[in-house]
């Protein structure tokens, strides 16, 4: 019990610290938009840089966000047989049943769970679909919204993201094998000790955030169950595939904790900017709002588990 609450007891605390700041006005939301700036370019690419630095390249490490990609392709295609479920808000429907929220709430989720220690695990199976959202998910959605966005400015933000600049560096230093190359002189302490100490404040930021923006009023609660449960749905097929892949393929290497994580995680936060108008922001924020729940109670039953093990 008590390794139990000492995994999913901070969580709940910090979720509710973020409700009260929005109820009390503890904090605007011009503060909230401010920390996510901080998490986002700061925090979350410390974590990053770190965890790719540090992974062992292997073949697998090619394969793997290669499946991951065609996993997330697969679910926005299945998206759009599951857009019938939706009430007026079908166009939305497959960007909902495809991608994860790993920067602003898996990698807190799983370093909670796992420890930063295995924060590479997760970031293993992450590279795949951060690729995917930042580049075709993104095209997708301009192509999707009334307003169209350039060609120019969605590479602009692809290229010049912290996320990608911080992988692309990551697996610079550890594919070439240059962070191996600073063990013996000591210097791969101080960029270890660096990152840790930029990255620290990382979950209790992101889970203050989610519960400031965690709002459960107005939700059109039968379209919106309808649609996170074809999405809950789909993950468990799609999860399936891929560990049975990676079983045939590596069976000697358990990602299943990373996997198990990732596939709880609700669709990418930055849907709800480009959604064109209020009641499709409210459609959409509505879903991400109770996936996030969803995600959190997997964590929850993920915590419980393994204290019991």
């Amino acid at each position: 019990m008590t390794e139990m609450l000492r995994t999913i007891l901070p969580v709940v605390l910090m979720l509710l610290i973020g409700i009260l700041c929005r109820k009390k006005q503890i904090i605007t939301r011009e503060g909230i938009d401010a920390l996510k700036s901080v998490v986002v370019s700061i925090a979350l690419p410390a974590v990053l840089l770190n965890a790719f630095a540090t992974t062992q390249y292997t073949l697998m490490d090619i394969l793997i966000p290669l499946f991951m990609f065609l996993i997330c392709l697969t679910g926005w295609g299945c998206g759009h047989l599951a857009a019938r479920l939706s009430e007026g808000h079908a166009r939305f429907v497959p960007f909902l049943t495809t991608g994860f929220e790993a920067g602003m709430l898996g990698y807190a989720l799983f370093n909670m769970l796992y420890g930063a220690q295995r924060t590479a695990e997760f970031a293993r199976i992450d590279l795949g679909q951060v690729l995917f959202v930042f580049t075709l998910y993104k095209i997708l959605l301009g192509f999707n919204t009334r307003q169209k966005t350039s060609a120019r400015q969605l590479v602009r933000e692809m290229v010049f993201s912290p996320i990608i600049l911080s992988i692309a560096a990551g697996v610079l230093l550890g594919a070439t094998g240059l962070y191996e190359l600073m063990k013996p002189s000591g210097l791969s302490g101080v960029f270890d000790a660096c990152t840790a100490f930029i990255s620290a404040p990382t979950s209790a930021l992101i889970l203050l955030v989610i519960g400031y923006d965690l709002v459960l009023n107005d939700i059109p609660w039968k379209e919106t169950l309808r649609v996170v449960a074809a999405r809950l749905v789909l993950m468990l097929v799609l999860r399936t595939v891929l560990l049975w892949v990676l079983g045939i393929l590596w069976p000697a290497v358990d990602l299943t904790n990373a996997v198990n994580v990732m596939f709880i995680l609700p669709p990418p936060f930055v849907l709800t900017v480009f959604a064109d108008d209020a009641e499709e922001r409210t459609f959409i924020s509505s879903v991400l709002s109770v996936s996030t729940l969803t995600a959190i109670l997997g964590f929850a039953v993920m915590a419980i588990l393994g204290a019991a093990g």
